[in-house]
C-alpha cells in the first residue's frame, strides 16, 4: 500500500494517463469514420425510400388528444382569454419554433397560464407548509410570488431557445437549397417546380429546410396570391437570408429582370456568409482554448517536467 502513494508512482501514473489522452486526441479524427461517404452512399442506394422517411419524421404528432386541447380551449374562453388564440405574433413564433395549427396555441397559452400557478403554489408550500425555511413572511410572500413570474416567462424562454435552434439548422442548409434552385431555374423549370425539386433533394442532408421549402411549394400552387405564400414562408423562418429571397423573387415577378441571375447572387451572398461564420468560429477558437490548457496542460506539462528534479532533490536531502 505504501508503494501505491509513494512519488514516483503518482508521477509515472499522471505522466502515463497524459500520454494516452494526448495520443487519443490525435488518433480519434483518423479513426473516425466519415458521416458524409456513408450517407451518399445510402442516398445513391435508396433515395426514394429515404425521402418518404425523413418527410414522415419532420411531421410531428400532437402530444395531446383533442379531448384535452378542447378543454384547455374551454377553460381559456370562459376566463376571457380567446384573445390568445388568435394572436398573429403568437401564431408566428409558434410556426418559426416548427409548430403548426391550432392545437400548438392553445397549448402554449394554456401552459402559460398554468405553470405561474403551479411555480407559485409548490413554492408556497415548500416555503408557509413544510417550516423548513425560517424566513420573515414577507420574504417568503416575495419569493413566492417571483416562482410565479419565473412560470409565467419560462414558455417564452423555451419557446425562443426553439426558434433560435431551428433558424440555425435553416441558416446551415439554406445556401445549398439556394444553389438547387439555380440549377432548376436555369434548366427551365418554374418556381413551384424548382422548389419541389429542392424539397426532394434536401429532404436527408437538411429536412428543416426540405420542410420550408415544400410547404412554400404547397402555397404557391393553392394560393391565388404568390406574395402571400413568399410572404408566409418569410414568417415562418424570421431569416433575413429568406427575407432577401422572398424580395428578390417579388421583384423578379414585378419587373421582369432574370430570375436566374437574381438566385445565383443571393446563393454567392449566402456561400460567402456561411464561410465568414466558420472563419469567425475558428478565430475565436484560441481565445476559447485558452481556460482548457491552462487548467488542464500546463499542470501535467509542470508534473512531467518538474517531477523528476523534486524527486531528486528529496532523494539528496
Amino acid at each position: 500500500m505504501d508503494s501505491l502513494f509513494d512519488p514516483q508512482t503518482i508521477i509515472l501514473v499522471l505522466a502515463t494517463g497524459a500520454t494516452f489522452m494526448m495520443v487519443a486526441a490525435i488518433a480519434l479524427p483518423f479513426i473516425e469514420r466519415d458521416p458524409l461517404t456513408s450517407r451518399l452512399s445510402a442516398v445513391a442506394k435508396r433515395r426514394e425510400e429515404l425521402s418518404q422517411q425523413q418527410r414522415a419524421k419532420t411531421q410531428k404528432q400532437p402530444l395531446l388528444g383533442k379531448r384535452q386541447i378542447s378543454t384547455m380551449k374551454i377553460i381559456l374562453e370562459r376566463l376571457k382569454l380567446e384573445n390568445l388564440l388568435g394572436s398573429r405574433s403568437l401564431r408566428i413564433k409558434l410556426s418559426q419554433a416548427g409548430f403548426r395549427g391550432q392545437a400548438p396555441i392553445v397549448v402554449f397559452a394554456f401552459t402559460r397560464l398554468l405553470l405561474p400557478l403551479v411555480f407559485a403554489i409548490w413554492v408556497g408550500v415548500m416555503l408557509f407548509v413544510s417550516k423548513k425555511f425560517e424566513l420573515d413572511f414577507g420574504i417568503k410572500l416575495g419569493i413566492t410570488f417571483a416562482a410565479g413570474l419565473v412560470g409565467f416567462g419560462l414558455p417564452n424562454v423555451l419557446l425562443n431557445n426553439l426558434i433560435q435552434k431551428r433558424q440555425k439548422q435553416l441558416t446551415l442548409g439554406f445556401p445549398d437549397a439556394l444553389d438547387l434552385l439555380v440549377i432548376c431555374v436555369e434548366a427551365g423549370l418554374s418556381l413551384e417546380a424548382a422548389f419541389n425539386r429542392a424539397t426532394e433533394e434536401m429532404a436527408l442532408s437538411a429536412p428543416i429546410v426540405a420542410e420550408e421549402f415544400g410547404l412554400t411549394s404547397a402555397e404557391l400552387a393553392f394560393f391565388s396570391d404568390r406574395r402571400k405564400a413568399l410572404q408566409n414562408f418569410v414568417d415562418r423562418t424570421g431569416l433575413p437570408s429568406v427575407k432577401s429571397l422572398v424580395t428578390a423573387l417579388i421583384q423578379t415577378e414585378k419587373y421582369g429582370t432574370s430570375l436566374a441571375a437574381s438566385l445565383r447572387v443571393l446563393a454567392q451572398e449566402n456561400r460567402d456568409a456561411r464561410m465568414s461564420r466558420a472563419e469567425e468560429k475558428a478565430a475565436s477558437l484560441p481565445a476559447k482554448l485558452t481556460v482548457p490548457m491552462i487548467t488542464f496542460f500546463l499542470p501535467v506539462i509542470f508534473i512531467v517536467v518538474l517531477g523528476p528534479s523534486v524527486i531528486q532533490l528529496r532523494e539528496m536531502f
